[in-house]
């Protein structure tokens, strides 16, 4: 007897539809085809014991079970459910009913207890697009994936449960998504810009680069605030658009991250290790996964002492910097990953990380080693850049000081207002949701200079020799000056602000 169900199989960040035929016919066997993995490969051990400690066998017969398409690779173990339901069918322990109305995935534990799987809200995605009824989930998953709307989410927490109700005797209960529920730290639990003493330079510096969703590095000292400083970045984001709380959820429910509540409405802060590898950094694998840089997607990707990373890791981010998104490539396939992330990253001017440092507490080095520290990042990465910020030493007096900094609600409103000048400027492109994310062509449109301005900026390319890609920064990082401002035209006094981010474009800067 043949019995079909179907499941999905995730490819990148989107799913595909999995037919999943078992037929039973006389003989003894058990043959599973359609290129699985180990882990699937694995699955007729779990099946076995959970259908016989749930009063149900695995016939002694030929069973042969194809997953279709048969040509695309099919990993994990989200495929124990509804394996296991064909099987029941086929041999004619379970009557088929509405079994092709739902679209079923799950992870069984030998006695027939569901575990949470990873990609639930693609998968939901293709449910909805191939015209189910339904699907039927893990109870940890099912909130995710009734994200979408349109099609009904049952949420199981056993094997027993879901034979029940094919049966008739039992129902499962439907999963329920409100905007109000969110994934994340609560907001009023971030850390604060009003614990910050001192640094205003470069909390001005900060409101900027989250108006306009520039990249910016941090140059200083050791214990001069930059790992504090970025760490409370996050609070003063504006708040995902639905759009982006998707793009970002489908990633983490990819890769197994926390989406349990459903969407993820706080930006992403990624904080990996300088030790990190290339294939972590932007993700690949024998079965591709989302790096680092995908997870940070809509969010901010913090580098800590960024000349400590491996030159070649670095390196590797410049394409997904441009281009915003990153593709790998095998020999049988192509994914691409979103990848459209704030990065913030922090350095000492030094080796000895006191270099001009007031003091200097007894270190030098060598112009030699100054050098080589330096030609630890690459020129061209440097241009992706858009902020480069000294910090400097709190003094005593403002360390020691009762008085509280500004506070993050109240920068990030003024932030908010300067997105919401960029969303409408940008409304005939909907891809688009700041200024960084501007192409050239957008660039000459909307960061049109007087002659006063164009001026200033010619001397500032002639005295810095910037590159082409330096120039384009400036620019926006002007805009996003003149949006703070609610000025509607870039005027000197912005563009000299932005010029004055370029420290590491300027002559002499290191000692050079």
């Amino acid at each position: 007897m043949l019995a079909k169900v179907f499941g999905g199989a995730v490819f990148g960040i989107e799913a595909i539809l999995v037919t999943l035929e078992v037929n039973i016919d006389k003989g003894v066997g058990y043959h599973l085809v359609g290129l699985p993995d180990n882990a699937i490969r694995e699955s007729n051990y779990r099946i076995a014991a959970a259908l016989l400690n749930n009063g149900h066998h695995i016939p002694g017969k030929k069973i042969t079970i194809n997953m279709a398409p048969a040509d695309l690779r099919k990993e994990g173990t989200a495929y124990d459910l509804p394996l296991a339901l064909g099987i029941l069918v086929a041999s004619g322990q379970l009557k088929a009913g509405a079994l092709s109305d739902f679209l079923i995935m799950g992870e069984l534990s030998l006695d027939g207890t569901l575990h949470p799987i990873k990609g639930a809200l693609p998968i939901a995605l293709c449910a909805r697009g191939s015209g189910f009824k339904g699907m039927i989930l893990p109870m940890e998953n099912a909130e995710e994936a009734a994200v979408v709307e349109g099609i009904e989410v049952r949420a199981a927490s056993s094997l027993a449960e879901v034979i029940l109700f094919f049966s008739g005797l039992g129902d499962l209960p439907l999963a329920h998504f409100t905007m109000g529920e969110s994934a994340g730290i609560p907001e009023a639990d971030l850390p604060d810009f009003s614990e910050v003493r001192g640094q205003e330079t470069v909390k001005r510096c900060m409101e900027i680069a989250a108006s306009g969703g520039h990249n910016i590095i941090l140059i200083g000292p050791p214990g001069s605030g930059k790992t504090m400083l970025a760490k409370r970045l996050p609070g003063i984001l504006p708040p995902m658009t639905l759009e982006e709380s998707l793009e970002t959820t489908k990633i983490h429910s990819v890769v197994g991250g926390d989406t349990k509540t459903g969407l993820i409405r706080q930006r992403p802060f990624r904080s990996p290790h300088h030790t990190i590898s290339d294939v972590a950094l932007v993700g690949g694998g024998s079965y591709p996964q989302p790096g680092e840089i995908s997870l940070a997607h809509n969010g901010i990707l913090f580098l800590d002492e960024l000349p400590e990373f491996k030159r070649h890791v670095l390196e590797v981010m410049r394409q997904p910097l441009e281009d915003r998104q990153v593709t790998i490539s095998r020999a049988r396939f192509t994914i691409t990953y979103p990848s459209s992330f704030m990065l913030v990253a922090s350095m000492n001017p030094s080796p000895s990380g006191y270099f001009n440092s007031p003091g200097e507490k007894g270190f030098t080095n060598t112009p030699l080693e100054m050098q080589r520290y330096l030609n630890r990042i690459s020129g061209p990465l440097l241009d992706r850049i858009d902020i480069h910020m000294e910090v400097s030493p709190v003094p005593f007096e403002q360390i020691a000081s009762h008085h509280k900094g500004e506070k993050s609600s109240d920068i990030r409103q003024r932030v908010v207002e300067a997105r919401n000048r960029q969303l409408n400027r940008f409304r005939a492109y909907p891809e688009l949701h700041c200024n960084a994310q501007m192409g050239t062509r957008l660039i000459r449109r909307y960061c049109r200079l007087e002659a006063g301005p164009l001026k200033l900026l010619k001397e500032a390319m002639d005295r810095l020799d910037l590159s082409a890609r330096a120039y384009d920064r400036i620019l926006k990082l002007a805009r996003t000056i003149a949006d703070l401002e609610g000025s509607a035209e870039i005027r000197e006094a912005h563009l000299s602000e932005a010029i004055q981010y370029r420290s590491l474009d300027r002559e002499g800067w290191l000692g050079q």
